[in-house]
């Protein structure tokens, strides 16, 4: 049985190539009678000949590729109607912290459930939170359409060298977005491909500043802290705006693996190991110099302790239940 119907569909295949390239047939070129003097045509352009104005060939491969083709196309368009669009970035509704102030403007307790989440703007982050996270995240965010292969390539050589310790990520910033916002963490090949096309996707409908600024505001810093401003809030007690250069490039290496180099984990030396390989990324790509690394490298960072503390606690709960009665 499977071999009637192997030779039907090669019958078919010949047949459709014969049909095809037919009219070729009619413009196809005399043979000239090689002289001494010219003997430019090898053995493998005459081959090469041969097989192209051999209809038993080119009809099987043509019939092949229209076949492939249109497989590829139906898998494309299958994949893309259950694909989430890139729309739904700015349409989502996450939960976002609740924030008690004092009347002076100070903070007095942060409100949330699974999440510590606060919203900023790019224009008011410092712009060596911005360089450190291009660097150590995505060098060529600015040039590439949404995925970078040879940055892929780099991520994979140098965590190779590292230890196992992760230096750098493959996936680009614009990646990293649609896989925290709008697929499954799951580490499969359909789950990769979806996420490239999504990110092709989200570099034509939005502009790099608004991706750079959604990243920021969704990023997972480590434990509840997710973006920058929350970050910001948990390990320095200070808003993102306020950030040095040592505590920049301390909180741009945490998204890569937050529970290996968070400071109050077993090992927090992971976490200046991180910071150093990302000044020195800063340095290569020409946004410090190597005095201002290699100070901001051995600065004694102050981390708020772990935990969340609230001041004039009487106010925040009456305030707090005020709150749930609305």
């Amino acid at each position: 049985m499977y071999k009637i119907v192997f030779l039907t569909v090669a019958w078919v295949l010949i047949k459709t190539g014969q049909l095809v390239l037919w009219p070729f047939r009619l413009f196809q070129p005399t043979k000239k009678t090689p002289t001494k003097k010219r003997k430019i045509k090898s053995q493998t352009k005459r081959l090469f000949k041969r097989l192209i104005y051999n209809p038993y060939f080119v009809g099987p491969t043509l019939a092949l590729i229209l076949i492939g083709l249109f497989f590829y196309s139906y898998f494309l368009i299958r994949i893309s109607a259950n694909l989430p669009t890139p729309q739904k970035l700015t349409q989502m509704q996450e939960p976002l912290t609740t924030e008690f102030y004092d009347r002076k403007g100070r903070l007095l307790y942060r409100l949330y459930d699974d999440r510590n989440r606060t919203l900023t703007k790019l224009d008011t982050l410092p712009q060596d939170a911005i360089n450190a996270t291009i660097s150590i995240e995505d060098k060529n965010f600015w040039t590439h359409q949404g995925v970078d292969l040879p940055g892929v390539i780099r991520a994979l050589v140098a965590n190779s060298e590292s230890n196992g310790q992760i230096l750098e990520g493959g996936s680009t910033i614009t990646q990293q977005l649609v896989k925290n916002n709008l697929l499954t963490p799951d580490r499969t090949w359909s789950r990769k491909i979806t996420e490239a096309i999504l990110a092709f996707w989200t570099e034509k409908v939005y502009s790099k500043d608004q991706i750079l600024e959604m990243y920021f505001n969704s990023v997972p810093y480590g434990g509840p802290a997710w973006g920058i401003e929350a970050a910001a809030q948990t390990y320095f007690g200070k808003s993102a705006h306020d950030l040095t250069l040592a505590e920049s490039s301390y909180l741009a290496g945490l998204p890569a693996s937050p529970t290996t180099y968070s400071p109050y984990g077993d090992h927090p030396e992971y976490g200046k190991q991180r910071q150093s390989e990302v000044l020195k990324r800063m340095v290569e790509d020409g946004y410090i110099n190597q005095s201002q690394a290699d100070q901001d490298s051995s600065q004694t960072l102050a981390f708020s302790p772990p935990g969340q503390k609230i001041k004039a606690p009487h106010f925040v709960m009456y305030t707090e239940n005020l709150l749930a009665k609305e």
